[in-house]
């Protein structure tokens, strides 16, 4: 069903206000409706105090995410501490540590939290109304709406890793979800005009064409998989109904949209605990690469990463362990291209953020419920990125 709560094996009474608009038909009396952040609701019922029952059966600690955003803070907060009078004599390692929490942190809290309203808004539109915008799931036209929505949507690769999950959610073909995911993450409007006045034009355009051109075909290479079930299929699917008007269903929705504050006070909310899967991985990133960069000197990455086949590899190799949001990828692969000279290391480095990082796999393995798809990511994803990467060394 598509409201914020998950079903239940037995049904309740009671239903919040806060829920969207269900897929399944209500034996209720339709002259009970209530109201949805986005419309009324197809199963209304007399309405809760909140939008799922509380969790009486006991209290569990995400060890990995509240470990890496107390670090994150602590560090953070170090970082803060030493820009006033009480500047502390740090080592050199945990000064590196504090200074990569506090650059990646404000380089991505804005993509988190915007993710987070994408997430909680989503989860108010009727599959119905996403499926249509995205075209039908298994087509190659619904591939590449799914991609050109990665490439126009101006959000960074975290915030874009949430949204891309929500979209599987909500019923999307997987071709339809790692298409939009691959084309995303640094192709952003504002990225690009960065990019553009760092490498040049035609490189920047190049890597555009390339990077939609990988997300196409993987997209049609996963929802081929899917539907000769060598991937599990997604079990969220929703087909159109027959009939289906999209712009009088939109004006219907907006007609009825409940505006007031606890309707968005508790979309925010369902974002921000539909977003946790995503965001405990993407923090413990940032732990990840704040160790990394304390340890792992940066000239050796400026020395390693030419232009040849090893240096490409090499560019694999960091792209997979390093998790760079968009923002601090972006001037990485363009120091590629002006001090490597390896426009296709550079174009390495910016793809293979989201078909590699262990972010993107362990959020699709714990969305998706699948290490197969997880693992499948990279198998198709890299051959192309690495042929590309190479004709771009040798002609470029």
């Amino acid at each position: 069903m598509s409201s914020c709560c998950k079903p239940e094996s037995t049904p309740k009474k009671t239903a919040s206000s806060c829920c969207g608009p269900s897929d399944q038909p209500s034996s209720q009396a339709s002259t009970n409706q209530s109201t949805s952040c986005c419309g009324p609701s197809d199963n209304a019922k007399p309405a809760a105090s909140s939008c799922c029952e509380p969790n009486t059966k006991g209290f569990s600690i995400d060890w990995i995410l509240s470990g890496s955003i107390v670090f994150v803070v602590a560090t953070y907060s170090l970082y803060l501490v030493n820009f006033t009078d009480l500047q502390l004599p740090l080592p050199n390692w945990l000064e590196t540590m504090a200074s990569t929490s506090f650059e990646m942190f404000n380089a991505m809290w804005w993509g988190l939290l915007l993710g987070i309203v994408l997430v909680g808004w989503l989860n108010r539109i009727p599959r119905e109304m996403i499926i249509s915008v995205l075209g039908k799931g298994h087509t190659k036209q619904g591939i590449v709406r799914a991609t050109l929505a990665g490439v126009t949507l101006d959000l960074c690769n975290h915030g874009i890793l949430m949204v891309a999950m929500k979209l599987y959610e909500r019923g999307a073909s997987l071709g339809q979800v790692m298409a939009f995911l691959i084309a995303s993450p640094w192709n952003s409007f504002t990225l690009t005009l960065i990019l553009i006045g760092l490498i040049g034009l035609k490189l920047t355009l190049l890597f555009i064409v390339f990077s939609m051109l990988i997300a196409w075909l993987s997209g049609i290479i996963f929802d081929q998989f899917e539907m000769k079930g060598i991937v599990p299929n997604n079990p969220n699917k929703t087909d159109l109904p027959d009939g289906y008007k999209l712009k009088s269903e939109v004006k219907h929705l907006f007609k009825n949209a409940d505006h007031s504050f606890n309707a968005y006070k508790n979309m925010l909310k369902d974002g921000y605990n539909g977003s946790k899967m995503v965001m405990r991985w993407i923090f413990f990133g940032v732990v990840m690469v704040a160790l990394l960069r304390a340890f792992v000197p940066m000239d050796v990455f400026e020395t390693w990463f030419g232009a040849t086949t090893a240096g490409l590899a090499l560019t694999l190799l960091a792209a997979t362990i390093i998790e760079v949001c968009s923002e601090g990828s972006t001037p990485i692969a363009a120091d590629l291209v002006t001090r490597a000279s390896a426009p296709g290391n550079a174009f390495t480095f910016l793809m293979a953020g989201a078909s590699t990082d262990y972010t993107e796999i362990m959020a699709i393995k714990d969305t998706m419920k699948s290490w197969k798809i997880a693992l499948v990511l990279p198998l198709v994803t890299v051959p192309q990125i690495l042929l590309i990467g190479w004709l771009l060394n040798t002609f470029a």
